[in-house]
């Protein structure tokens, strides 16, 4: 029997691909490369997956998402969506979308909510972002910013390639990674300050780049306010000092 979010989701991804625009319009530049890459992984389950993409489908429905993309040069970004958790196997949810308007942002943030999932295991950011960069280098749009926004609960596990090391060679790239530490509550990081050990890994491990940063979301009900929060820094493209991290 077919389920009733895999009819929506069938739906949704139907109309991002009615808004997909011809090659000659999909050539043309936007301000952002923007790849999404969400937890997951093993610790994740299906309702904190949900709870995930929800914050990211609420977003792109908040106005001052599209103020940000439309205060561009272009008034265009370029934004695709993965998950990950299993060393080598990311997997590449929404492929790259035109967001410039109403329309589109609702769109890919439905595509986003009804997808259907797959169960992953371990935590390989590194391999994500391996992934996120290969996707970038290769992708349809050209922009002068590129970022990949890494969020997950916990630190790499498993990489094929290193996190450090990933984020590295993206880095030299002129690619920027920032992350989303989701700290769950009840670990003894919850009330503790931004300093916690996870965003100490994200900060050492992790981000790198022009503008790097970490956010952190306490516990799920504070995770949609994280990811509009970040997603606005990003379209943006506001650096503050001390931010970035340089490649080794």
């Amino acid at each position: 029997m077919i389920r009733r979010y895999e009819i929506l989701g069938f739906l949704a991804l139907l109309a991002l691909g009615a808004l997909a625009a011809p090659t000659a319009v999909r050539a043309q530049p936007v301000d952002l490369l923007l790849v999404l890459a969400v937890d997951a992984s093993g610790s994740i389950d299906a309702d904190e997956l949900h709870l995930q993409r929800n914050g990211y489908a609420e977003a792109f429905a908040d106005p001052r998402i599209l103020r940000s993309i439309r205060a561009g040069k272009h008034g265009a970004i370029a934004v695709a969506y993965i998950e990950w958790g299993t060393p080598g196997a990311p997997r590449t949810v929404i492929d790259w979308t035109r967001i410039h308007d109403e329309t589109s942002a609702k769109a890919f943030g439905n595509a986003i909510l009804f997808a259907p999932s797959i169960r992953q295991s371990y935590n390989a950011i590194g391999d994500a972002i391996d992934h996120a960069a290969r996707m970038i280098r290769a992708g349809p749009f050209k922009a002068e910013r590129a970022v990949i926004d890494v969020s997950g609960d916990g630190p790499d596990r498993r990489s094929l390639i290193p996190a450090a090391q990933a984020r590295d060679a993206a880095v030299r790239d002129g690619i920027t990674i920032n992350g989303l530490a989701l700290i769950r509550e009840g670990s003894t990081a919850f009330e503790g300050p931004d300093g916690a050990p996870l965003a100490i890994h994200y900060r050492a491990e992790v981000i790198g780049g022009p503008g790097a940063f970490v956010v952190i979301a306490r516990g799920y009900p504070d995770f949609a306010r994280a990811v509009q929060s970040k997603l606005i820094r990003e379209i943006a493209g506001e650096a503050k000092p001390g931010d970035a991290v340089a490649a080794r």
